[in-house]
């Protein structure tokens, strides 16, 4: 065989990835990842399924911003269907206030009639069009696929929890050992998910929290406070909420994997209702180190999400005075202009930090229509507060992506911010997804990627120890990762090299 000079160079060139005719060793495996991943960005058109590979091999750190509800997906739920006897209406019966879609508990007090109406799992799984439509009713599959009367994106999203509520507590144990070993698939090392919601006293506080407008006494938070803290079945459901949450995370943390919980409150109920959850989600967060953070959730343009959004501020940061070790992470500026009037816009961020103390903000679409955004952005970087990227359900919910979307704001007023998944079940997307989505969309340098991806771990509401423990942990992740890019670089250009001699021998 006969090689010229040139082939002979270019084959060196290739074999010591463009950089001369130094041996490979000299660069290490961060350096070749690094080029590996510059090259895979600097490709045009994007070269989708080589960054989808490297996504999914990517070190993920966290995911901060979880709904354990909303990350389990529809056919897991129909399995658990199964296991509990319940059936889902295929058709309306008004009559009963049954609708299509919607889950029976009780079968058997159905008429004979009206059973052959409820399909049970079988049914389900044997009638492919129903299962179908299912789905797509339980989730946001194929949505954007057809063109037909349909709900808004934000109400198809929201309104998939109330079709598979009743059998998303069945059974907290075995849905979260989906999600470790889901975690363990992605090269995730820690979850921060929301389980289930605190608990909601029964205790009357409606004497002691009469308001008009959004003016409260703060001497109304103090009555009421002491009412929830004197009586004992308020504090009981504390010690059982705190039992049951024990009770599922019991074993699953190892050496590859760590699992806190947020507890939360709903942000669409009776500010009496709203206090003594707020009241319990401290309280619960207080006494187990399982909970490491209280969240309020539901649609931020809800009537009462809007009414009472100051007042809820309020009465957070109320709570914060008296459980001040308790971190506080707020859905806040989940809103767009056309969802909801401009004066909606101005200032849920800025109450979420300055009035409720929130340390982390979730999603934060709309801080440029805030008032005075640029001091906002300056006060979120002063006080290190991170914000919680959700790039899947703000493009589905809000319809924001790509250049509109905040994320390069955040970035250029050095704004911390992570990547998390929201939803993953109800967006039938994965963690491994959002990071594609980031690297496609916005095109970080490796730099920035992996800064990125350790802000999960620094923002986590951990202890000192255990983000230590995560942190080294996460440093001998990327190690192995690079390590692997490193070996699949070098099997690529040993492979070009090899074509490229091969094409050119005389």
């Amino acid at each position: 065989m006969h090689f010229n000079t040139r082939t002979l160079l270019l084959a060196a060139l290739l074999l010591t990835g463009g950089a001369g005719l130094q041996a490979r060793e000299a660069f290490t495996a961060a350096e070749v990842t690094a080029c590996h991943y510059q090259r895979l960005i600097s490709t045009q058109p994007l070269p989708q399924a080589e960054l989808a590979l490297f996504s999914r091999m990517l070190p993920k750190g966290g995911d901060l911003h979880h709904h354990y509800s909303g990350s389990v997906y529809a056919e897991t739920y129909l399995d658990w269907l199964k296991t509990a006897g319940y059936c889902v209406y295929q058709t309306d019966i008004p009559a009963k206030g049954a609708y299509q879609y919607r889950i029976e508990t009780q079968p058997e007090r159905l008429s004979a009639a009206e059973r052959p109406l409820c399909l049970d799992a079988d049914a389900i799984q044997s009638n492919e069009a129903f299962r179908v439509a299912l789905l797509m009713t339980w989730s946001n599959r194929d949505y954007g696929n057809h063109i037909h009367q349909q709900k808004s994106p934000d109400r198809q999203f929201f309104d998939t929890f109330g079709y598979f509520g009743p059998v998303s507590d069945q059974n907290y144990r075995a849905g979260l050992l989906q999600l470790k070993q889901r975690a363990a698939d992605e090269n995730q090392g820690y979850l921060e998910t929301m389980l289930t919601s605190s608990p909601r006293p029964k205790t009357n506080l409606q004497g002691l929290l009469e308001t008009q407008g959004t003016e409260l006494p703060e001497t109304g938070f103090t009555l009421a406070l002491q009412a929830l803290r004197a009586d004992r079945s308020t504090q009981q459901a504390i010690t059982d909420y705190v039992q049951q949450l024990q009770s599922a995370a019991a074993g699953l943390d190892d050496a590859q994997f760590r699992l806190r919980f947020q507890t939360y409150v709903s942000r669409n109920a009776a500010p009496e209702a709203v206090f003594a959850q707020i009241y319990t989600a401290f309280a619960a967060a207080d006494q187990s180190s399982l909970i490491v953070g209280v969240n309020m959730v539901g649609p931020e343009n809800g009537v009462i999400a809007l009414r009472d959004y100051s007042l809820h501020m309020r009465m957070l940061g109320f709570m914060r005075q008296h459980f001040p070790k308790v971190p506080v992470a707020l859905h806040a500026g989940e809103l767009v202009l056309g969802l909801v009037p401009p004066e909606s816009l101005r200032s849920h961020i800025r109450e979420a930090v300055e009035v409720a103390g929130a340390q982390r903000i979730g999603h934060g679409i709309d801080i440029a229509e805030e008032r005075n955004a640029p001091e906002l952005l300056q006060q979120l970087r002063a006080k290190n507060i991170a914000v919680e990227i959700n790039l899947t359900s703000n493009a589905f919910i809000l319809g924001v992506k790509d250049a509109a979307h905040p994320l390069r704001l955040y970035a250029r007023y050095g704004v911390p911010f992570v990547i998390s998944s929201d939803d993953m079940g109800v967006s039938r997307v994965s963690l491994s997804e959002e990071y594609l989505l980031y690297i496609s969309r916005y095109q970080p340098s490796y730099s920035q990627l992996r800064e990125t991806v350790f802000n999960s771990i620094r923002y986590a509401f951990l202890n000192e120890t255990e983000k230590s423990d995560e942190l080294s942990r996460l440093e001998r992740r990327f190690a192995d990762f690079e390590a692997q890019i490193q070996r699949l670089e070098a099997q690529a250009v040993t492979r070009t090299a090899q074509s490229c001699v091969q094409a050119t021998i005389p």
